[in-house]
């Protein structure tokens, strides 16, 4: 049977996220969409794994096949998702990963999130992360196929609505903020005051910048400073650039590779530190920040466009260059013997189109329908 003619129908697309931040994303949508459209919406969920998410009034759809290669990718994207299309007859399909795909629908919107494109990458970083030159190379030509199809472009913040409009020239593009639900652990973990734990929670990406703070634990250790830890959550061996940073760094005084943590884990982590490092050259948010700020924690995190729009209105924050490994060191120091003064964060919101979380968002997109 068809549709009801007052049913509408919503298709998310999102068969390429299984981990981390973008996981995070999908299941932060799912539940909001649940939760903020009208009850006339049907909503239709393309997923790598429905084991992964778990959203009322969402009817999931498996597409196991679809990241196997970028070449089953594009298929999905420009093929197959449109035969799906013609038998869901969306009114609006959201993809969640970047491409725009090509289907039959009232109308499309596409959210953007990999900022690859606009990193400027290093020859090292090239050799230690192949995958990444990749995405750095070609990802903004995927970006632009079929771009003008949408309806809005969705960016998360300011800067990379810049990027994109100095990259494609005039685009419907809206800064949407994600709506970052932090559940903390019920576990009571104490904060330790000696030593004075400093956490870093990243995978071993090339951009990710651990390289800043190896060499600032090396400069506190050439000063014979003490009574700090050092906890970043990357293991010796799980790619080039970890093995790299681990012979580099292994044996550096008071840095320690406690491997990837699970939920617990990270949250056991944030309530025994002191503070966040979060020394990242490329994001498009900034998960840890957010994090960070939930547990009422100091934050140091790199002095970019990223850093201030995700910091927000704070004032336990202090910002340092990226790459000035001797400026990261001062204030790890001053903040181990309890001298650093904090001048805090304030952050105006961006320009409209604009929407603070997933119930401004949606609104927005389906404005019309």
């Amino acid at each position: 049977m068809g549709k009801s003619l007052k049913t509408k129908v919503l298709v998310i697309s999102a068969v390429n996220f299984t981990e981390g931040g973008p996981l995070t994303i999908l299941r932060d949508c799912l539940a909001s969409a649940s939760h903020y459209l009208p009850s006339d919406w049907k909503i239709v969920a393309l997923v790598h794994d429905k084991g992964l998410v778990n959203a009322a009034r969402v009817k999931l759809i498996s597409v196991p096949n679809a990241k196997s290669s970028w070449i089953k990718r594009l298929y999905y994207e420009w093929v197959v998702f449109r035969k799906i299309s013609k038998k869901l007859k969306p009114d609006l399909w959201f993809s969640l990963h970047d491409i725009t795909p090509r289907v039959i629908s009232r109308r499309q919107v596409v959210y953007c999130h990999n900022p690859s494109p606009f990193y400027k990458l290093s020859l090292r970083e090239a050799i230690f992360e192949p995958k990444f030159l990749i995405f750095n190379l070609f990802y903004k030509y995927l970006y632009g196929v079929f771009i003008n199809r949408n309806h809005w472009v969705v960016v998360q913040q300011d800067w990379l609505r810049d990027a994109f409009k100095k990259l494609f020239g005039s685009l419907p593009i809206i800064v949407a903020y994600p709506s970052v639900n932090i559940t903390k652990s019920s576990e009571v973990v104490a904060q330790s005051e000696r030593p004075v734990i400093f956490f870093y929670p990243a995978l071993p990406r090339v951009f990710k910048n651990f390289e800043v703070i190896g060499e600032a634990a090396r400069v506190l250790a050439e000063r014979g400073v003490s009574g700090f830890e050092i906890r970043i959550t990357i293991s010796p061996n799980e790619n080039r650039y970890s093995k790299w940073l681990y012979s580099e760094y292994g044996r550096v005084p008071n840095l320690h590779f406690i491997g990837r943590q699970d939920r617990l884990g990270v949250s056991r982590n944030y309530q025994a530190a002191s503070t966040l490092l979060f020394p990242s050259k490329l994001e498009t948010w900034g998960l840890p920040i957010s994090e960070a700020k939930a547990y009422k924690k100091r934050i140091l995190v790199a002095d970019l466009p990223y850093g201030k729009e995700t910091v927000g209105n704070y004032q336990n924050v202090t910002f340092f260059e990226p790459t000035n490994a001797v400026m990261l060191a001062d204030l790890i120091q001053e903040i181990t013997e309890s001298k650093l003064q904090q001048l805090g964060n304030i952050a105006s919101e961006p320009s409209e189109p604009f929407a603070a979380n997933w119930a401004n968002l949606w609104p927005k997109m389906i404005e019309g329908l």
